[in-house]
């Protein structure tokens, strides 16, 4: 792939960046050829912000980065598709897109974006960051009694005990993809490509 950079006055290409597991389109941005190369070397998202005139990776701050599955260029080569795994959401105003600014983004990426924060942010006062804190072997152990809890509720017939023990787990879940740099939206990867 070979973007023709020289066909704009600034150098600076058009970069559409997709969510590769739901083919929604999050943001636009724009590249030039060291960002470009940065993006495919690094496998994460890097713009040329125009405001600040350098290159920034897309969650250099927040931790929202986009991880790159694929780098493609229109029939042109002078505009840039990338499709990727958003680890929050995209967009400043806290939303999943830069397109449906007036919808939250879904409860679970909501979710992930705060446990990132407090993996990033440790505060003496957070539950979710004193498992951090304890490393790797204390978050897998809470997973597995979360996990058992759960299949003893399922033996029963208490709804509310069951959704509450699930809820446990899920979140537990959340906190030890993160502690593997992982999260959902890889694990989906994995199950679409498994899904034929």
């Amino acid at each position: 792939m070979k973007i023709d950079f020289k066909k704009f006055d600034n150098s600076l290409a058009p970069a559409v960046i997709q969510d590769s597991s739901t083919g929604k389109v999050l943001m636009l941005g724009y590249m030039n050829e060291e960002a470009l190369a940065k993006t495919e070397k690094e496998k994460k998202v890097v713009f040329y912000s125009r405001s600040k005139k350098r290159l920034w990776m897309k969650g250099e701050e927040s931790g929202n980065i986009l991880h790159v599955q694929q780098i493609l260029a229109d029939c042109d080569n002078d505009a840039i598709l990338i499709k990727a795994i958003p680890t929050g959401p995209v967009c400043h105003t806290g939303a999943d897109t830069c397109w449906n600014e007036k919808n939250e983004p879904d409860f679970l990426t909501h979710l992930e974006s705060v446990i990132q924060q407090r993996k990033k942010n440790m505060s003496e006062k957070s539950y979710t960051s004193s498992l951090f804190k304890s490393g790797i072997n204390k978050i897998a152990q809470k997973v597995g009694e979360e996990a058992v809890e759960l299949v003893i509720e399922a033996k029963d017939n208490n709804e509310e005990l069951f959704l509450n023990e699930a809820a446990d787990l899920l979140f537990h879940y959340l906190i030890l993809l993160s502690a593997k740099d992982a999260n959902l939206a890889k694990v989906i990867g994995v199950l679409k490509s498994r899904h034929k």
